[in-house]
Formats: C-alpha cells, sequence, structure tokens
C-alpha cells in the first residue's frame, strides 16, 4: 500500500517533471514497481512518466535493461555497477529524459555480512550526460525498506 505522503512526494515529482518539460522511465528490482505506481497514481501522469521496467530476477535485468551477466556474476545483482547500467538500460530503451533504478535486499532473508537485509543502489541519469549513484542501508522490516527505497528514488528524480 502506497502511503499518503508517498502519493504526496510523487505528486510533487510528476508537477517539477512536468514543469521541466521532463519525461521519466523507472527500472526496479526490489521495489517491485512501486516507483513507477507512485508516479501513476495521479490522473495525467502519463504526459511525464515513459515506461516502467519491473527487473525482479537478474534474467530480466539481462534481457530487458542490458546488464551483462558477467556484471551480475562479478559484483552481484546488488551493487553500484548493475543499479547504473539498469538506469542507463531503461533511459536507452525508453523516450524518457531521465531514468532511475532500484535494486536491493529487502529482506527478511538474503542478506549477507557485506551485503545486508536493507542494502539498496541507486542510479539515477540524465540525457544530459549526469550521473547519481547512491548507497543506502535501510532499517526496518521488508515493507518499511521499500517504501524508504521509493522515496529516495523520487527524490533522485528531481535533483537540482
Amino acid at each position: 500500500m502506497l502511503s499518503d505522503a508517498l502519493l504526496a512526494q510523487a505528486a510533487g515529482v510528476i508537477a517539477t517533471l512536468r514543469a521541466r518539460g521532463s519525461r521519466a522511465a523507472t527500472a526496479e528490482s526490489c521495489t517491485g514497481g512501486l516507483v513507477c505506481a507512485a508516479l501513476t497514481h495521479a490522473a495525467g501522469s502519463s504526459d511525464v512518466v515513459d515506461r516502467g521496467f519491473v527487473t525482479y530476477s537478474n534474467a530480466a535485468k539481462t534481457d530487458l535493461l542490458g546488464v551483462p551477466a558477467q556484471m551480475i556474476l562479478d559484483h552481484g545483482a546488488v551493487s553500484e555497477e548493475v543499479a547504473e547500467t539498469m538506469a542507463f538500460g531503461a533511459l536507452a530503451r525508453s523516450a524518457a529524459d531521465v531514468a532511475v533504478s532500484i535494486t536491493g535486499i529487502a529482506g527478511p532473508g538474503g542478506g549477507s555480512a557485506d551485503k545486508p537485509v536493507g542494502l539498496v543502489w541507486f542510479g539515477c541519469v540524465w540525457r544530459d550526460g549526469a550521473v547519481v549513484t547512491r548507497r543506502m542501508v535501510f532499517e526496518g522490516d521488508r515493507a518499511a525498506v521499500r517504501e524508504q527505497a521509493v522515496r529516495v528514488a523520487l527524490a533522485l528524480l528531481v535533483r537540482p
């Protein structure tokens, strides 16, 4: 369930992107499409949201976004390299001006000493060439990790 606060943040992102004449795309793994769902909650968001990719499996990351399988083997699906490549893949496969990606370990299992539950990597790329990656480790249960990840992804879409 998307909270009212999250939907309000998404509405603000839509308004900002619309004012800039920009379109967005998302590439999501652990959030399973929640960023795109938040963005498209408001009627009329189709002039801003181009498309969303839900690439939960490694094969989907490779097939839909062009993430090299060897990159996933070398760095893991939850890595800066994969997050950045997911964002570039979404931008290349869309008419968007900005693409944001999320890959992480929402839990409750799946974590390790190097990659704990709550670890999320983000990538955000713009057609003007700007690239941002961010590593966050969130506290809380699976729902809390996913909601926090959506908040960060939305914020990345409207860089100053």
